[in-house]
């Protein structure tokens, strides 16, 4: 290859999807991805030329994928989303759990993906409204977010889910009822850990059982040989911490573009964190096919949601809980009104997508570029550039 490319998903798509394609076809839901991944911002995708109206500087801006594993694209929406988030927010602690899964289920995740994920969210979702019902732990109803990473620093499949949920419930009387220690200890970890892995091989049991799907012998009995993982982060600080981490969170995908740090004809050459290790960085090279199947083990099914606001946060009892609890805590209520897109950009991201970069005028666009894949023409937003 003449030439050092650009090192990002893009290009690794471009050099070895192929090969890796020839080696074992992939669904056609991973190659719709991964084909809008590679023309993001580029010429394919059409665009728009933007002229300034004071100092006559032009400029090409092609339009993104929009795909959510697109490592280019979603930062409005992920703005949007936590625009919607802060109005959700309590004046209590929030805490971070982690429901995590052994390695030995991860060939049944892989192939029956839907199917197992749905089965995760269901699952903990008995555990925590289970523990939260219980009188001995809390005795009121419980909601959260979860959220779903199917990867690995290292881009090894490794399916969890993380969970960010108000440190305490709603009572029978509409009250707020702070866990123990004033927020600051939700459920025994240890407790968590046995009861989700003993619901999680039932429901597994019983799938595969309904689905006549085979599994290794002996599978679910080897499960209860080693203890699973859940694992819950000291609480929050505050609002703005809980904020945080659900951006850098809730929108993330397998591996950013700055992380992959050189990219050839044979090989991907990329960045990662060792927890194992004290987060030592990690250079890593391998195979470019072999990058590329790792990174489209992360693809997720068609449709599929990753992000469910779950208990008295789901969108069937949120309005009812929230307004509820804004009465008990003494809060204003909540305006979530729609903002323009041009205003998100400006205030939270620093962003004034209509100003001229030389002088600071006001960019018009004088040309539409359309597509190669002749889709309807309309008007860009700022969420197909940036």
């Amino acid at each position: 290859m003449i030439g050092a490319p650009k090192a990002e998903i893009a290009t690794v798509i471009q050099n070895f999807l192929s090969e890796l394609h020839r080696q074992k076809p992939l669904p056609n839901h991973h190659l719709r991805t991964l084909y809008a991944l590679q023309r993001c911002r580029t010429e394919a995708m059409g665009g728009r030329v933007e002229h300034c109206d004071q100092c006559g500087h032009e400029q090409i801006l092609y339009n993104s994928c929009r795909n959510r594993h697109c490592p280019k694209c979603g930062s409005l929406d992920r703005e949007k989303w936590l625009i919607n988030r802060e109005a959700d927010l309590l004046p209590v602690n929030y805490m971070h759990i982690v429901f995590t899964l052994p390695d030995k289920l991860n060939k049944l995740f892989l192939h029956h993906q839907a199917d197992c994920y749905n089965i995760l969210f269901r699952v903990v979702n008995q555990v925590m409204t289970g523990f939260a019902a219980n009188p001995k732990f809390l005795d009121a109803r419980i909601g959260y977010t979860a959220i779903l990473h199917t990867w690995g620093q290292n881009l090894q499949y490794h399916p969890h889910l993380h969970l960010v949920v108000p440190a305490g419930g709603i009572t029978g009387n509409n009250k707020w009822k702070p866990s123990k220690g004033d927020g600051s200890f939700l459920f025994p970890v240890d407790q968590l850990s046995i009861v989700f892995r003993a619901k999680m091989v039932d429901a597994l049991r019983e799938y595969v059982k309904t689905e006549a799907i085979n599994v290794d012998a002996g599978l679910f009995n080897s499960l209860f040989n080693k203890k699973w993982v859940v694992y819950a982060k000291p609480p929050f600080a505050g609002p703005k911490q809980v904020l945080s981490y659900l951006g850098r969170y809730t929108h993330r995908v397998a591996i950013s573009n700055n992380r992959i740090l050189q990219v050839d004809d044979k090989q991907v050459t990329f960045t990662w964190r060792d927890y194992h290790q004290d987060n030592m960085m990690v250079i890593t090279s391998l195979k470019g096919p072999d990058f590329l199947k790792r990174f489209s083990l992360h693809i997720l099914p068609p449709g599929f949601t990753r992000i469910r606001h779950c208990g008295f946060l789901s969108s069937a009892a949120k309005t009812k809980a929230l307004e509820a609890l804004r009465d008990y805590f003494s809060m204003p209520k909540s305006e979530c009104s729609k903002r323009p897109w041009q205003e998100i950009a400006q205030s939270r991201m620093g962003i004034n997508p209509q100003s001229c970069t030389k002088c600071g005028g006001i960019m018009q666009t004088i040309k539409t570029i359309p597509d190669r894949f002749h889709r309807p023409i309309r008007a860009p937003t700022f969420s197909d550039v940036f």
